[in-house]
């Protein structure tokens, strides 16, 4: 598996339009295993997303995908940076399933 964690931060008082944008119709895309968005608790600009893909190259395939390049497209002007991102090789968990 490949996973994704990334601290994204958005335009003061635009993380909750970013949000429902980054969640908005990404339910459809194949090999992804789980896709979180939640907010920082400590920061009311900045959010986290968790990712966990079949393998990367599912991952790469995603960006894509019409309406990944949509999310992309009308998130861009609510970004005002990205912090931190790290990339994992998850082992398993609850709803994950090694292939």
């Amino acid at each position: 598996m490949y996973g994704l964690i990334g601290k994204m931060r958005a335009q003061p008082g635009k993380r909750d339009e970013l949000a429902a944008i980054l969640l908005k119709g990404m339910d459809a895309m194949p090999g992804c295993l789980s896709y979180v968005v939640a907010n920082d608790t400590a920061d009311t600009d900045a959010l986290w997303i968790t990712e966990v893909w079949r393998d990367e190259a599912s991952h790469r395939a995603s960006l894509q995908l019409p309406e990944v390049q949509a999310a992309i497209a009308a998130g861009r002007p609510l970004i005002a940076g990205f912090e931190s991102q790290i990339v994992t090789a998850p082992l398993g968990g609850v709803g994950l399933q090694a292939d």
